[in-house]
């Protein structure tokens, strides 16, 4: 298991940050050309969302079923990737705001009247309050809060979105190895009792020192910010990590699926970042100038 963890953990973070750095590359973030600045962002990641909501979303509906709801896989995935991709989509708008704030009440409001009528046209009234409601949830866990990783990577850049990323997967490996190793507390036994106090230090010391490397070479944030940022973000990434949990306990799994080798599913492992992209994009908002 442990193994697994290690190569696969290691591939991914090596993929992804490949993918990003390239992408900083292609549209400019990463250059000093001023035409640079007019460039649409983020079109690598954008794609990476817009594939990794299929899978995110079948592994939901097995979720859903294992409790006894119907799952609306078609209209999911389609809503979902409107919804994440809302950030990028702004960047060709003459008014990105106003255009925003349109795209996203359109978006949910024909998702919402998607589902009542593939609800109505398969089966009638019956499990209608379970089975939309199942659906809506997932396209806002996996759509909704999944575009603010996006925001973060458009707004502020490559290095910021990294260093967030980089801070909450190491606060899940330093969650993991201190948990295994000196583990005896639990902090969350009804929902997770595999989660410990002891993980949750290893947690905050891991990313704390993962946040100071990237504010000592990146100069995102001061070494106090990074500090705080870091123990946020290991403390938010670790309740993120719940709610999914939530979720599989309620459905019987242990994982969401066995997709990936020694993590589980593609929930298992985008869980921590996606629960706490909004707060990211608000620390980043509120610290960081552009």
């Amino acid at each position: 298991m442990l193994k697994y963890r290690l190569i696969f953990g290691i591939l991914m973070a090596l993929f992804f940050t490949g993918m990003v750095i390239l992408g900083g590359y292609l549209d400019g973030s990463l250059t000093s050309s001023a035409a640079d600045d007019k460039a649409i962002q983020g079109t690598l990641l954008c794609v990476l969302i817009g594939f990794l909501a299929i899978p995110a979303q079948l592994e939901m509906a097995s979720l859903v079923r294992n409790v006894g709801a119907k799952f609306f896989t078609p209209v999911a995935i389609v809503s979902s990737v409107l919804l994440a991709t809302s950030w990028y989509f702004r960047q060709f708008a003459d008014q990105p705001a106003t255009f925003h704030l349109y795209y996203l009440l359109f978006a949910t409001a024909f998702s919402v009247l998607a589902l009542f009528a593939v609800q109505a046209h398969k089966f009638g009234t019956g499990g209608t309050i379970a089975n939309c409601s199942a659906s809506l949830l997932s396209i806002f866990y996996l759509g909704f809060l999944s575009g603010f990783v996006l925001a973060v990577r458009i707004e502020f850049g490559v290095w910021p979105l990294l260093m967030f990323i980089a801070t909450v997967k190491s606060s899940d490996t330093g969650a993991y190895i201190a948990g295994r190793i000196f583990g005896k507390h639990k902090f969350a036994p009804k929902i997770s009792p595999g989660k410990t106090w002891e993980g949750m230090a290893g947690a905050i010391g891991l990313a704390v020192i993962v946040a100071l490397i990237f504010a000592g070479y990146c100069g995102i944030m001061s070494r106090l910010a990074a500090v705080i940022f870091a123990v946020v973000f290991a403390v938010g990434g670790q309740l993120a990590d719940l709610v999914e949990s939530m979720f599989k306990r309620d459905a019987k799994q242990k994982d969401s699926s066995s997709h990936v080798p020694g993590f589980g599913g593609i929930l298992d492992v985008i869980d921590s970042p996606l629960g706490t992209a909004p707060a990211a994009y608000l620390f980043f908002m509120l610290v960081c100038n552009r």
